[in-house]
């Protein structure tokens, strides 16, 4: 979980940001954790793992 300094000091990078509005897709829902004083919204989704190339794949392709 999140310690009391480092939620103080998420939220203020969070509202410092400049954005109009926040999305949150993480297992909490940090909008409400958090008490953001900007507009925020909770998305969802499902994570299905596939076979394919890995970060270090890719990073090779792009240093070629």
């Amino acid at each position: 979980g999140y310690g009391d300094a480092q939620q103080a000091e998420l939220k203020e990078t969070i509202e410092a940001s400049g954005a109009d509005t926040v999305v949150i897709g993480t297992p909490i829902d940090l909008g409400t954790l958090l008490e953001l004083e900007i507009p925020s919204t909770r998305v969802f989704y499902d994570l299905e793992e596939r076979p394919g190339p890995d970060l270090g794949d890719v990073a090779k392709l792009i240093e070629s």
